[in-house]
């Protein structure tokens, strides 16, 4: 890490899931020379999914690892300069930005894209962690079609848990809701929806206290929080936890504009942020969709985002040096 210390980047790219890789295929395609800073967590949320069967160009599926792996190897073969380090400070009141990396060495960027991820909010349950990937998700959208014809459960009340357990129907045969409370936060329309829907069952004033099984789920226990009665449902295949999710954007806080959240708001359509060469890119910039394919998606408008940026910048150098000799 050491020889980089000092030096200048055209793009530094803060994150290595699918919307950091995919930023940096596209800017080594470029010849923008783009460094990748992989982060505490190399490869994102995908490095702890098994199968992966909804991303384009995998017919037979394929383990997340292995994809962020061929993702990286993608990038690399143009050039990108992808390293095992942690973004630790950036100093936003000067350009180039001076990028710290693991507390200790600094470089330069002419453009920065964010590609910090989120991560979702878990129990913090050891049987949970173990079973991760193995019947515990946190994600339908991703693992709903491995429950075909199973009952699974969905913890928690808010609209995050009702759209879960509503798109887990159209697979599974039965669809329980955990909640602590003894009513949704959800919307009024997601809790219609939930509430009407014959094949969502809901377990009131309880919590999940642990997910049964060694290698896959073989089933939960849940307490109820006002008489401690603790119940077993034996024919439990699956766990949703949707109790919300969190961005990986606490080193951008009261720099760039986010929403309640944390999640960083961008210009439009585009992936600038307030800040004149910083781009946002993935699940930290989006409430919303968090697919692989769709940060992915955001990776790429990104890298031509500061493709553009950097353009226009020697443009308008350009045209100063040619005013300065008229």
């Amino acid at each position: 890490m050491k020889e980089i210390a000092g030096k200048t980047f055209k793009v530094v790219i803060v994150g290595s899931g699918p919307a950091g890789l995919t930023a940096a295929l596209y800017a080594a395609r470029a010849d923008l020379e783009p460094i990748v800073f992989e982060g505490p967590e190399p490869g994102g949320q995908l490095m702890t999914t098994t199968d992966v069967e909804n991303y384009p160009g995998y017919p037979d599926g394929v383990l997340g690892p292995q994809m962020m792996d061929d993702f990286r190897k993608q990038a690399q073969r143009f050039g990108a300069d992808c390293r095992y380090g942690y973004v630790t400070n950036i100093e936003f009141d000067k350009r180039p930005y001076k990028v710290t990396v693991d507390d200790e060495v600094d470089v330069y960027a002419k453009t920065i894209i964010i590609a910090t991820g989120a991560e979702a909010k878990w129990l913090h349950l050891e049987s949970e962690q173990k079973l991760r990937g193995k019947g515990v998700s946190a994600c339908a959208t991703c693992d709903g079609a491995f429950f075909r014809n199973q009952h699974v459960v969905v913890v928690g009340g808010g609209d995050t848990a009702m759209e879960e357990a509503t798109f887990l129907t159209k697979f599974a045969s039965k669809v329980t809701v955990i909640h602590r409370r003894d009513e949704l936060r959800a919307s009024k329309v997601m809790q219609k929806r939930a509430l009407n829907d014959k094949k969502i069952e809901f377990i009131w004033d309880s919590e999940l206290i642990e997910v049964l099984g060694e290698q896959v789920v073989e089933g939960v226990k849940v307490r109820n929080r006002k008489t401690g009665e603790i119940t077993k449902l034996d024919d439990v295949t699956g766990v949703f936890i949707a109790i919300g999710h969190k961005p990986n954007t606490e080193l951008f806080k009261g720099v760039l504009t986010m929403d309640d959240v944390g999640y960083i708001q961008t210009k439009g359509q585009s992936t600038y942020t307030d800040l004149p060469g910083i781009f946002a890119s993935g699940d930290a910039m989006d409430p919303i969709y968090r697919q692989a394919v769709t940060a992915a998606g955001t990776g790429c408008r990104a890298a031509i985002d500061a493709e553009r940026y950097l353009a226009e910048q020697v443009e308008e150098k350009e045209e100063e040096v040619a005013g300065q000799k008229v």
